[in-house]
């Protein structure tokens, strides 16, 4: 039988973390002394590295503001988890039955996000999920979605074919980069881009309650 793979964004669709990723990025502007975006474009560059979405607030900024911006990000988000400021980043209603019962219709499964290793890691411990998964692509080794190598990468470890390979996302970012690695992009509306931005990308099937998500992925 061929290896089915759904593989999951994670910010904005299996955990919500605006909150911690608005703050941060408020204190990352102050630092630099600028002022900080509205919450509605930091929510909508969710999903890319932390270069291209400094790149995407600060379009007209030199690349070294850019690269200043995302590494004073990292710092300060560190520190929050150290201090204990983080805070909870909790997963949607409904997501671990999706994921029950995805898997047990067979399918593996997988994430490919924004995150760094250590975000992930952290995420997925505090929500007892590490072990849900089999493979796990972040931006700290691959380029910034929409490009496909974070999805080529999860296929290839998980053994599954483009065509029966699912990712689900609730941003552009994710429904282009499906298309892209010749994936099933299905959007999830619960997130942080609107449903005409996930289909104006892609999405080929939208699931708006996490209930609905396993038909979406076997449809």
């Amino acid at each position: 039988m061929s290896i089915r793979l759904a593989v999951f964004d994670c910010d904005g669709t299996l955990v919500d973390s605006q909150a911690n990723i608005c703050r941060a990025m408020e204190r990352a502007h102050e630092a630099a002394g600028l002022a900080a975006p509205p919450r509605a474009a930091i929510r909508a560059i969710v999903g890319l590295s932390l270069v291209e979405a400094m790149a995407m607030l600060h379009p007209a900024g030199p690349a070294d503001l850019h690269h200043a911006l995302a590494e004073d990000y990292k710092a300060i988000f560190r520190r929050m988890r150290e201090d204990g400021e983080l805070d909870a980043e909790p997963l949607y209603d409904g997501i671990v039955e999706a994921l029950d019962t995805l898997a047990a219709d067979g399918w593996l499964l997988g994430v490919a996000t924004g995150k760094s290793d250590r975000g992930l890691s952290h995420v997925l411990a505090q929500h007892g999920l590490t072990d849900r998964f089999v493979t796990l692509q972040t931006a700290d080794r691959h380029p910034s979605k929409p490009d496909p190598a974070m999805l080529r990468t999860a296929m290839a470890q998980a053994g599954a074919a483009p065509h029966m390979t699912a990712m689900i996302g609730d941003t552009g970012f994710d429904m282009a980069m499906a298309r892209a690695a010749g994936a099933r992009a299905i959007g999830v509306t619960w997130g942080y881009h609107r449903e005409e931005q996930l289909r104006a990308a892609g999405a080929q099937a939208m699931a708006r309650v996490c209930i609905d998500l396993p038909g979406c992925v076997r449809a």
